[in-house]
């Protein structure tokens, strides 16, 4: 695009660059990811077209969509021409697909791996800038019966309360747990005090007969499974 397209209002160009002309005309799949986030915000400013300001925001996201879901409302706002709500359409529209992503994963009878947990656990633990930890409740056939939020924390740790974890085991009957957390850093190996917590958490849960079947560090595309690296 060169500059006198930046300037030009989006209304000014051919119908077949309009991004919502040409979503109805060639479909969805033909628009860039510049193009679609122009449809969200609908404008840009005085200095640049919605889609120029759109393929900024995404430059300095490295152009990954993962990255861009990671930005709060208030790190979109520092974007000229990126007011508050257009900062929550952003949002708001990229945590819609990752609930969609989550609503896509296949129904597991069983969990028999690593691999099938993570699938499970990081539609909530992707793309997240602070910590947070989940567990996974299991019944005696290993069937999932519940997911659940046990702690939030900041950029570099996330505290789990023991006696949280227990509450919820005896409410569920559960038979087994598997532990998770994310590393935003993108460093999935296991600090002292994960391995310390998950020695905790395993120790105080077998006085119930309950097993702790994995704990699971998980980052934006891939995992570390304490079970897979025989530390648990």
């Amino acid at each position: 695009m060169n500059k006198l397209d930046q300037k030009l209002s989006i209304k000014d160009w051919a119908d077949d660059d309009k991004p919502r002309e040409k979503l109805l005309s060639k479909g969805r799949s033909s628009l860039s990811d510049a193009e679609l986030l122009a449809i969200l915000i609908g404008s840009g400013s005085r200095e640049e077209s919605a889609i120029a300001l759109c393929k900024r925001i995404l430059h300095q996201s490295n152009n990954s969509l993962n990255q861009l879901a990671r930005l709060t409302v208030n790190d979109l706002m520092k974007f000229k021409g990126i007011g508050e709500a257009k900062a929550i359409s952003i949002v708001a529209a990229l945590e819609l697909g990752r609930r969609r992503k989550a609503m896509d994963i296949e129904v597991v009878e069983k969990i028999t791996s690593s691999k099938q947990a993570y699938e499970i656990l990081k539609s909530v633990l992707q793309d997240l800038p602070h910590e947070e930890f989940w567990i996974l409740l299991f019944n005696r056939s290993n069937k999932v019966i519940e997911k659940k939020l046990i702690g939030r924390g900041g950029i570099a740790q996330t505290t789990a309360d023991i006696k949280i974890i227990g509450k919820l085991v005896l409410e569920h009957l559960a038979s087994a747990v598997i532990l998770a957390h994310n590393h935003p850093s993108g460093n999935l190996k296991p600090s002292k005090a994960d391995i310390e917590l998950t020695n905790k958490v395993k120790e105080a849960l077998s006085l119930f007969d309950v097993e702790v079947l994995d704990h699971l560090i998980v980052g934006d595309q891939s995992y570390y499974s304490f079970r897979d690296e025989e530390i648990l």
